[in-house]
Parts: C-alpha cells; structure tokens; sequence
C-alpha cells in the first residue's frame, strides 16, 4: 500500500475532529466533500453559517455532513476567552480584547484544540504562515520538551531502493532558518517521531553536513555534530549518525568507507540538514530533478496539530493534510 493509502486508512480509523479555520474559501468546501464522503475525519468549518451553506449550494457542493461554527456567535465564546486571558495573563490580556480576538476564526480553531473541541487544525489556504502559526504557537504551544515548530516533506520515489521503500523525510524545509545546536537535536528527534507516525517507518536519522566525521573542521560542523550529541541524549534509542554527508547518507558503499559501524550510515530514511536554506533547495531539487513526490510540509512539534497550507494548495493538497493530520492528532 502506497504512503497516502495508509496514511487515509489511519485517518479513517481515527475520526478524528479537524478544523477548517477558512470555512467560505471554496478550495476547502470541495476538500470537505471528499473528505466527509471518503470518511476521513469528522469536519468542523468555521464562518458564517449562511455564507458557507450559499457558497455551497451555489457550487453544488455537499458539506451536509460537516458541523458548522460561527466564530462570531458562539456559545463556547466566553470560556475560551477566560481560558485565553489565564494563559495570557502575563501579556495583559483582558476578557474584552481576548473576546474580539476570537472573532478571528484563526484564534477560534486553536483555542477549540485548546479546549479539547477539536484534535487538529487546517489553514494557509487564504492566510500567511505566519497569520496560521502565531495564534497556535499562543495558545496550543510546542509539546513538552520541544521549543521549535519545524516542517518536513515525505518524498516518495519511484525507486523503492532509496530509504525506506522510496520514501525519505527531509526536514527542516519550512520554518527555522538557522537553528542552534539544541533546535537543530529537537528538529532531528521530532522528525523521527513524525516518521514513525505518518509513514509507520523505523527512523535512522542523517544529521547532513559538507563533512562526515571530522573530514572538515568548521563552526557549522560542530554545530551538526553537537546536535547530534544532543539528540543521543534527548533520546537514547534513536538511531542518528552525524556529521555526515548525503552520499555517506544514502549510499551504502560510502558509509562503510566513511562511518564504518554507523547503523545508519548508507542507511538512512531520515535527513536533517543544517539550516532551512539547505533543506528547502534539497527537497525542491530533489522534487523537480527526481521526479520524486513531495508530500508537505507537515508540521511538528506543536503539543496538536496545526498545518499550513500554501496559498496556491489544491483540492486534493487540502484532502491529504486532513488525512495527514488527522494521523498526526494520534
């Protein structure tokens, strides 16, 4: 079964209540009639009520099947915002303003996670990443332990040979563009987690570098292979090698020659690069030079799931990061 069958099939599995902060956006209308139709999630979208039930019927869409809420108008208004103001209170934030923000459907969908009224959150579709991620980052958080929200792409490839049956996760291509040694650890043992989660894969973990193992000496080595130290620490199971570089990575003859003993040397299904600039001109590389399919970003390290679409996201984009994120609020 390929990724995205099994990532539907848990999504089914789990029902899990997913919130689609952009409720009038048409995009998101006709994702929600497939995925209440392939039964993937239970559907909350968020907006008024009248304006999304027209749009609908004006496109022959059927949303029947998904709750509707006004942000506006909701009972549920007034314990949010107590919830917002105590754990806000050291920003000074008061019942009235925390009351106007949730007017903002934005605000709303977190704090329905935060409440325990919804397990994940889609949007991006009409807003920037940065209008997405700041409420979430407010009020959901990062899960214990970890301090950064970071992004990573599941690439499949044709070729079953390359990681773990054709698939490989890079991370991190979205969102921290020059992490510390600590954030650089915390990205490497979430992206495993992530992978065990959504592509069910046992993850070995390349921590990339222009250097494998002293080959060179410079500041941004050290960061690499401090993170790595730090990793080893934060989970001692893990299987991570580092520093190497991708063909020590990937390639089984290079990794014997270049870290022999390493677990994941020449083995790898995981790879961290050292900072966003890397990452994200790897995967678009990799994607357009390959052919390999890019599924993301999916992001982690949020305590639920919050995911961020791009602006220029299809119906069938918005369909699989339910699906993905439905499997993630496992």
């Amino acid at each position: 079964m390929e990724l995205l069958e099994q990532i539907k099939e848990k999504a089914h599995q789990l029902q899990k209540r997913i919130v689609l902060a952009e409720g009038t956006e048409l995009r998101t209308l006709k994702a929600t009639e497939i995925i209440l139709r392939e039964k993937l999630a239970k559907i909350i979208l968020l907006g008024n009520p009248q304006i999304i039930k027209g749009i609908a019927n004006e496109e022959g869409i059927d949303i029947s099947g998904a709750e509707i809420i006004d942000p506006m108008t909701d009972a549920k208004r007034a314990p949010y915002a107590e919830i917002m103001v105590e754990i806000r209170k050291g920003k000074g934030l008061t019942i009235p303003e925390a009351l106007v923000a949730l007017n903002n459907p934005l605000v709303f969908g977190p704090m329905m996670i935060k409440a325990g009224d919804a397990d994940g959150e889609i949007a991006g579709a009409i807003n920037s990443t940065g209008d997405v991620l700041r409420p979430a980052l407010q009020y959901v958080k990062t899960m214990p332990g970890v301090s950064v929200v970071s992004g990573v792409f599941f690439m499949l490839f044709n070729n079953k040979t390359v990681g773990d049956n054709g698939i490989l996760v890079f991370a991190d291509c979205a969102v921290m563009p020059n992490p510390d040694e600590r954030q650089l650890a915390e990205i490497a043992v979430t992206t495993a987690k992530t992978a065990r989660a959504i592509a069910n894969i046992e993850p070995r973990v390349a921590m990339l570098s222009f250097s494998t193992k002293g080959s060179a000496n410079h500041e941004m080595v050290t960061k690499v292979a401090n993170a790595t130290q730090i990793a080893r620490e934060m989970d001692p199971d893990l299987m991570i090698d580092g520093e190497l570089q991708l063909d020590a990575a990937l390639s089984e003859e290079v990794g014997l020659l270049k870290s022999p003993g390493s677990k994941v040397a020449g083995r790898a299904n995981v790879l961290v690069f050292p900072g966003l600039e890397a990452a994200n001109i790897g995967y678009k590389l990799v994607q357009r030079l390959a052919g390999a399919e890019a599924i993301g970003p999916v992001l982690q390290g949020m305590a639920a799931p919050v995911n961020d679409l791009s602006r220029g996201c299809s119906v069938s984009d918005i369909v699989n990061m339910v699906a993905i994120t439905a499997t993630q609020a496992e």
